[in-house]
Order: C-alpha cells, then sequence, then structure tokens
C-alpha cells in the first residue's frame, strides 16, 4: 500500500518518430500501465506519451515531466521498462540524481522491481546501461550489415531516382518509367549547352519526382543526380566507392563529361531560332567580330558586325554565300564508284582490325585481373593494420574507378566489335551525300554538312574560307589533281590514307 498523498506521472513512449508506426505500442502500454495502477492502487497525477527515440538526450515530454517532478508536482513514476525512460546515459543519469536528491521517491514498472535503496540504485543503473548497450549494439550491427552489402555490391539504402527498391531481396532495380529520363538529363548535360536549371525544367515537364512522388525535383535534386556515380555502377557512401552489381543506366564517359562540366564551371550556350541561315555561323577575317545577316530591298546580306574597330569588309548577299558553300561542298565530295571502292576496301580490313581489337581486349582482361588482385591485397593490408583508413578509402576509390573504366572498354570493344570501320564508312557514304547535297540540298542542310566536315568558318574579301577536317582537306588535295577523274589514276590510289591516324 502507498500512502495516501502519493501521485505518480504515467509515462508512454514509443521508438518511432512516424506516426504511423508502432502505434499499437503505445496503446498497449497505456492499457497495461492503467490496469497496473489501478491494481496497486496507484493515484496517476497525468499521463505522458511520447512517440520519440531515447537513444539521445533532447525529447521534449520527458523533459516537461522531469521539470515538474524537480518541482514537486508528483512522487514517482509509473512506466513499462526502465528502457521506456531512458536509453542514453544524460537521461538515465539524471533520474538517479533526482532519485539521490528525494525528488522521486518511487519508480513503479510492471516488469522490473525498483527501491530507492542503494541496491535498487544500482540494479536501475544496471537496467539503464543494459539499454544503452542495446542501442548502441543495435547500432553497430546496422552498420556492419550495410558494410557487408556494400562489399556484395548491393545498394544498402533507399534507391535514387531512376531505380526502384526490391523489397524481396533488398536490392535495387531499373525504374522503367523515370529511368529514360534521367539518362536523357545526363546526355543533355554533357553536352554542355544546358544549365542545371534547364535540366532541371526537363525534369519537371517530363513528370519526373522525388521519392516521395509528391514534389517535382528541385534543382539541388538534379545537380545530386548528376554527380552522383551509381547511375554508372559505382556506389558512393559516406565518401567511399564500392562497386555495384545493379543495372547502370549511364556510361561512365557520360558521367566524366558532366563532371568535366561540373569542374571547368562551364557556361551552356546561348540556343535559340534564327531568322537568317548564315547568321552567327561566320566571323569576319578582318577584325574577327561575327558575321550577322540583315534584309535590305528584299534581299539578305551578310555583314560584319564591327563592334570592335571600323572594318573594311563588304556585304555579301545570301545567295552568293548560297553558291560559295555548294562549290566548297563540291570540292569534298566523291562519285558514286570511288565510294563504293573505298567500302569494299574497308571490308577487306575488317577482320584485320578485329584481330588486333582481341588482342587489345586480352591485354584489358589481364589488367582486370590485376586490379582485382589488388584491390584483395589492400584490404589485406587494412586488416594487418598497414594502413589507416584514409589511405585505404583513397588507394581503393582510384582502384576501383581504374576497374570499372577498363570494364567499360571491355564492353565497348563486345559492343562495337564490328563497327570499328563505321567512322570511316560514314566518312565515305557522307562524301556521297555532299555531292548530292551540292546539287539539290536547301541552305540549312548544306550549312550543316558543312559543320560536319569543318570548322573556323570565316568571311573577308566577300569569300568563305573554312578549316577542313582531316578526311576532307585530304580529297580536296586530291580531286584539286587534273586527273581525279583519270580511271588509270582512281586505280593507283591508296584510299587507305584518307584513314584518321586515330580512328
Amino acid at each position: 500500500m502507498e500512502k495516501p498523498n502519493m501521485r505518480y506521472f504515467l509515462y508512454a513512449r514509443k521508438s518511432t518518430d512516424e506516426a504511423d508506426k508502432q502505434v499499437l505500442s503505445i496503446e498497449a502500454q497505456l492499457v497495461e500501465l492503467r490496469e497496473y495502477a489501478n491494481k496497486e492502487r496507484l493515484p496517476i497525477a497525468r499521463e505522458f506519451v511520447e512517440s520519440k527515440t531515447a537513444k539521445e538526450p533532447g525529447r521534449e515530454v520527458f523533459n516537461e515531466m522531469m521539470a515538474k517532478l524537480e518541482q514537486g508536482a508528483a512522487d514517482g513514476i509509473v512506466a513499462w521498462h526502465p528502457d521506456r525512460l531512458a536509453r542514453n546515459s544524460v537521461d538515465g543519469g539524471r533520474i538517479i540524481y533526482l532519485v539521490d536528491t528525494g525528488r522521486i521517491t518511487k519508480l513503479k514498472f510492471p516488469t522490473f522491481w525498483f527501491d530507492p535503496t542503494p541496491q535498487g540504485k544500482f540494479m536501475l543503473s544496471i537496467a539503464f546501461g543494459q539499454s544503452k548497450y542495446y542501442v548502441d549494439n543495435l547500432s553497430e550491427n546496422v552498420k556492419r550489415g550495410l558494410r557487408q552489402k556494400l562489399r556484395n555490391g548491393i545498394w544498402p539504402s533507399w534507391a535514387p531516382t531512376g531505380y526502384l527498391n526490391n523489397l524481396e531481396n533488398h536490392t535495387i532495380y531499373v525504374d522503367k518509367t523515370r529511368a529514360p529520363f534521367i539518362k536523357k538529363a545526363f546526355e543533355m548535360y554533357a553536352t554542355g549547352n544546358y544549365s542545371i536549371r534547364e535540366i532541371r525544367e526537363y525534369m519537371r515537364a517530363s513528370g519526373v519526382v522525388g521519392r516521395n512522388k509528391k514534389k517535382p525535383l528541385s534543382v539541388a535534386n538534379c545537380h545530386y543526380i548528376l554527380r552522383n556515380p551509381i547511375y554508372y555502377g559505382v556506389m558512393r557512401y559516406y565518401g567511399e566507392v564500392h562497386e555495384a552489381k545493379h543495372e547502370a543506366i549511364i556510361s561512365k564517359d557520360v558521367f566524366d563529361k558532366c563532371q568535366a562540366l561540373f569542374k571547368n564551371r562551364s557556361k551552356p550556350k546561348q540556343r535559340g531560332f534564327k531568322p537568317y541561315v548564315y547568321r552567327g555561323i561566320f566571323r569576319c577575317e578582318h577584325c574577327g567580330c561575327f558575321i550577322t545577316t540583315e534584309t535590305q530591298k528584299g534581299h539578305n546580306y551578310l555583314r560584319c558586325t564591327k563592334r570592335k574597330n571600323p572594318c573594311p569588309s563588304r556585304y555579301m548577299r545570301e545567295e552568293e554565300a548560297d553558291r560559295q558553300v555548294r562549290e566548297l561542298l563540291k570540292g569534298v565530295s566523291l562519285p558514286p564508284a570511288l565510294a563504293a571502292d573505298a567500302l569494299d576496301n574497308i571490308k577487306k580490313e575488317k577482320s584485320k582490325a578485329a584481330q588486333a581489337g582481341e588482342e587489345a581486349a586480352q591485354n584489358l582482361r589481364d589488367k582486370l585481373v590485376i586490379l582485382t588482385d589488388q584491390l584483395g591485397k589492400l584490404l589485406d593490408m587494412v586488416l594487418q593494420g598497414a594502413l589507416t583508413r584514409p589511405e585505404y578509402a583513397s588507394k581503393k576509390a582510384q582502384l576501383v574507378d581504374e576497374k570499372m573504366e577498363i570494364e567499360n572498354k571491355l564492353a565497348a570493344f563486345a559492343r562495337e566489335e564490328n563497327m570499328r570501320n563505321e567512322p570511316l564508312r560514314r566518312f565515305y557514304e557522307l562524301c556521297v551525300v555532299v555531292g548530292e547535297s551540292a546539287v539539290s540540298g536547301s541552305p540549312a542542310d548544306n550549312l550543316q554538312i558543312m559543320r560536319k566536315i569543318g570548322s573556323n568558318f570565316l568571311l573577308g574579301g566577300q569569300k568563305i574560307k573554312l578549316k577542313l577536317n582531316f578526311p576532307s582537306e585530304k580529297l580536296r588535295e586530291l580531286r584539286a589533281r587534273a586527273d581525279f577523274f583519270d580511271p588509270d589514276f582512281r586505280n593507283s590510289v591508296n584510299w587507305r590514307p584518307l584513314r584518321d591516324s586515330n580512328p
């Protein structure tokens, strides 16, 4: 029997802040504690209910209850178990101190015995210590499990945007709905023509939302996505990188291009629809300013903007520019018969190139075996104490990155085994298209082709000049010969020099 004037606070707590989990835990505690208080005739002055972990100090309801106990509003506490009151040393020590000073005279638990005696306080300290040990040990077990999942190549957390969680085997897999938009966002940014805000607008227009599926992605979300290596098959977790087994959405090459843009803080190129075909294409040969286009008396004229200094360059009609572009294209075109001969030569060399590619692939596979062995030895050095954790993390990141790069190269060999001469083949086919476009193509089509075969477009002395790329320049030199169309000359020409030294 308790003294008639004794008063108690009833305290019930669950271990999560989420309102939709463990709700019955609170209800069960309240039912059991009320029955226990009625059975033991413990007058309850007030009930305190809280949904917050006791792992760390700072629970608002608990602090309010302790403050009222210090003020003398009650004499004791009724709770299900000491671990409901405290799972950290600060709150546990605070309760024991109030018992020492007499502010708390009774602690009642249906599952634990306590008296305010030295023996009782000692047992209460052990109970609080066990609760803290349970939390600490649980944390270590969780961390150990996360580390093992990372070693196994499994992402241990919520799937990032573009992936989904497989709740059965606790892995992630590609989200077929959102992954194409993630891939497109990387490819758009890799071109250097788009800013992060433009990427965000593209994602919003595509309907891509975050994990809660309510709010659209922010600029920060898009920035995080474009910096996350998980999309090309490498997991970065707390500063350390790990190989991943999930399917990649993008290639490492695209990811590296995006990171280079971030590093260089490249400004996106200005884009927009232009009313004139040649506006902003050429620069003035005399002063270096851009050539603009304007309409006078029904005709379009190309002229220097003259923004730096007075310039002696003259106007040129757009029709004359179109004529000169067509002449330039004719100079780097190839008759269909010659193109057919060159393509036959490519087919003959295909087998030789494939053999050389297989040798290179075997060298990469040998390097991959060496890197895998080095990763194993690196872990042994950490376990033996020969390396510190920061040194291990730095070296491992380097080796994992090298290994991933080699694996991507091997994948490229397998994927492009039949595409080794594709650039050369496309060049010869382009030569035929160039000739056809020079005769019947539109000015816009001819301009696009001219951009493929050359660069550094200048306009000076009413003449268009440009720097042709290697194959096109070589072809123009051959066409300049008087005997180019002679059959004997065509048969004597070795078309192999048209191939780039590093295709």
